[in-house]
């Protein structure tokens, strides 16, 4: 169930990175749990995340600690997004592993609290992550997305991503069928 935020049009999210994130042990000790919450409401109410059951606590414990390690390595980004103390969003990229990819990333998550949509949490999230790309250099930012998620498709394109491919009913979640959908920033661009 999801609980309802206090809707404050003038709140805007705070947006923390790991090294914030980690300095802070209340709200370290509150991630995990916050990170299932939000993954396994909106899993449940059929987002496009990668899952088609909602995940385990130790699933999304285990998750973040891949991220965080990555993060440690300078591999990657992790960002978390609050509002009012409250976690209500969270999102990371990935260098890619093999070593002819290491100059990229693919943002593979963005999940906000289905209560703080419509909030700018989703957009904080994603140009925080789009600025750490940058400062580490990383030169194609990709990501993909399941084809009937408009909302996040739009917002990936106002943020200047293009769709560079699709497949055509790649994703199967039982007996529906959704294009796969393929995106990429990229920031070797200096306009």
């Amino acid at each position: 169930m999801t609980s309802a935020l206090p809707h404050d049009a003038t709140a805007q999210p705070v947006v923390l990175d790991a090294p914030g994130l980690l300095s802070d042990p209340d709200l370290h000790a509150r991630l995990a749990g916050s990170a299932h919450r939000i993954l396994a409401e909106l899993v449940s109410g059929g987002a496009a995340l990668g899952w088609v059951e909602p995940p385990s606590r130790d699933e999304v414990a285990e998750l973040l600690g891949h991220v965080v390690s990555a993060v440690r390595a300078g591999d990657a980004s992790l960002r978390v997004a609050c509002l009012d103390g409250r976690i209500v969003g969270l999102g990371y990229w990935l260098r890619y592993a093999r070593p002819t990819h290491r100059p990229h990333a693919d943002l593979e998550k963005v999940a906000v609290d289905a209560a703080a949509q419509g909030l700018g949490v989703g957009r904080a999230l994603t140009a925080a992550l789009i600025g750490d790309a940058r400062e580490a250099g990383i030169e194609v930012l990709t990501l993909d997305a399941r084809g009937d998620n408009t909302h996040a498709l739009r917002l990936y394109r106002s943020l200047g991503f293009t769709e560079y491919g699709r497949l055509p009913e790649f994703v199967a979640v039982g007996e529906r069928r959704y294009d796969k959908v393929f995106c990429m920033l990229d920031l070797r661009r200096r306009d």
